[in-house]
């Protein structure tokens, strides 16, 4: 017999598959079996903005302007940003920014060095 996942709402082990669609009989929760199956193959992969893989580590470089909020502060085109961490969240990337220190980056202001 086929393992089926626990309902994600109540936690019950009785759930069924109808179609593409698993349905938990003690609460009533309908879930897609097709983002299950995807979400547990798949990692979430973080591209620049040309489309080529980001990889913890990797050095980018900033390809456009972009003001600092709260500061007058600008991280100015071709700035290099070395070592950098991917995160999931609104901004793709952390790392530390020579002369500014710690930034979150959004993944499509940047390219691959």
């Amino acid at each position: 017999m086929s393992q089926l996942p626990a309902c994600p709402q109540c936690g019950s082990e009785y759930t069924y598959a109808d179609n593409l669609l698993f349905i938990c009989p003690e609460c009533a929760h309908e879930w897609s079996s097709v983002a299950t199956a995807d979400s547990e193959n798949d990692e979430r992969t973080v591209t620049d903005a040309h489309g080529t893989p980001l990889a913890d580590g990797d050095s980018v470089t900033v390809i456009k302007d972009l003001k600092i909020k709260g500061s007058s502060q600008v991280v100015k085109v071709g700035t290099k940003v070395k070592s950098i961490r991917l995160v999931d969240g609104d901004h793709d990337i952390d790392c530390k920014i020579d002369g500014i220190g710690a930034m979150k980056l959004k993944s499509e202001f940047v390219k691959k060095a």
